[in-house]
């Protein structure tokens, strides 16, 4: 599903990952552990083809992401849905507007437009609030909204960066409950943490980085 071969990045005179090598298959719930800086965020830019690899090759579903030209991008975005920390919703449109984004880029028709986006805000328990603005929403419905928004072209991928970092306890558990339904129905989840939380809740495999190397990949716990 995701393969990484001797992956380096760096800026000017910092490196952000260093020889990275590793292999998700299909259907995982992955945790990307590590400090601020130790380079989770730069590791999920490269799996979208935001930013490119100095060193190594990187594979999504047989795709070889390092070698795509920039307008073959996008069609890999479609298979590969992404969740920020910090929501980036467009305060003047509605829930419904804001997670039909993508399916608008792509040159969906209204009726799958309808469908496909009611489906997933049913998936995220807000089907009922698809007419609010993003500022009347609570942080955890905002958090919701960007889930939605990521999984309303049924990815194969679902990456999300510190998707918890702006909540409180209890929303955090409600979000991971989310991802872990997400995940039990196919798809494949990698979420970028330091939140030990996260990794208590989740029990399963674990990437930890520490200065932009591999620091230890522990097994599934049975």
């Amino acid at each position: 599903m995701i393969q990484l071969f001797h992956v380096s990045k760096h800026y000017d005179r910092r490196t952000a990952l260093s020889d990275i090598t590793l292999e998700i298959e299909k259907g995982e719930f992955i945790l990307l552990m590590g400090a601020s800086g130790a380079g989770k965020s730069t590791l999920l830019k490269l799996l979208i083809g935001a930013e490119q690899p100095d060193e190594g090759q990187i594979f999504v579903q047989g795709r070889n992401v390092s070698k795509l030209s920039p307008p073959e991008i996008p069609y890999l975005r479609r298979k590969v849905g992404i969740v920020f920390q910090d929501f980036r919703l467009l305060p003047k449109k509605s829930v419904f507007d804001n997670v039909s984004l993508p399916l608008l880029v792509q040159g969906a028709t209204h009726g799958d437009i309808r469908r496909k986006v009611l489906e997933a805000l049913k998936a995220v328990g807000l089907d009922h609030k698809k007419d609010q603005y993003p500022l009347g929403l609570s942080t955890g419905e905002q958090q919701r909204v960007c889930i939605a928004r990521a999984i309303v072209n049924g990815p194969i991928v679902l990456l999300a960066d510190e998707p918890t970092g702006n909540l409180d306890p209890d929303l955090t558990s409600e979000i991971i409950e989310l991802f872990k339904l997400i995940n039990a129905r196919g798809t494949t989840v990698l979420v970028a943490t330091h939140d030990p939380q996260v990794m208590a809740q989740v029990n399963r495999r674990v990437i930890s980085l520490n200065q932009g190397k591999l620091h230890a990949q522990p097994q599934i716990a049975v």
